[in-house]
């Protein structure tokens, strides 16, 4: 069970990014391409990962103490392992763009998705943790969400072996 106190401390460690939040808006507002650049965005994903720790991703295309540098969105990804189907699934929220509009690039163990649809863009990278097949990647996408799934290869069980003294 966790302590006040140690809730106390892990909220403020939670909400430190976003002191100052309201000069740096207040900055955006003022800059000459306020107009042209939009809307801000910022968050975090919090899930439970196979060890059933924590994990904590951020999202946005703004950081809290940077100001925006890229007109692309960073879409909310999520990577889902599925042991029984030995599947990896890929899913990303993409709203506004067409099938056609989006590309999909695996380079090493990273996923490079981009997307532009009119004044919509997307642009993320997402690595990949585990052993996948490269040739087994299918994407779809249907009512702004992006599904990539990879099939899982086998973990290579290294075979012992005896040795004589001799």
């Amino acid at each position: 069970m966790i302590e006040s106190d140690e809730f106390d401390i892990l909220f403020q460690r939670m909400m430190r990014p976003f002191k100052g939040l309201d000069e740096m808006w207040d900055e955006l507002k003022g800059s000459a391409n306020a107009q042209t650049f939009g809307p801000y965005y910022y968050g975090y994903s919090v899930t439970v990962g196979p060890d059933g720790k924590p994990v904590i991703k951020e999202y946005g295309n703004v950081r809290p103490s940077l100001l925006p540098t890229e007109e692309a969105r960073e879409p909310l990804a999520d990577v889902i392992v599925d042991d029984k189907e030995k599947v990896l699934k890929v899913v990303a929220e993409m709203p506004g763009v067409e099938k056609k509009d989006i590309k999909i690039e695996v380079v090493g163990r990273t996923i490079l998705i981009d997307a532009k649809h009119e004044e919509r863009k997307y642009h993320t990278k997402i690595p990949i943790k585990h052993k996948v097949d490269e040739n087994s990647v299918k994407a779809t996408y249907a009512n702004g969400i992006l599904e990539v799934k990879f099939q899982l290869k086998e973990e290579e069980r290294l075979k012992g072996k005896t040795v004589e003294v001799e």
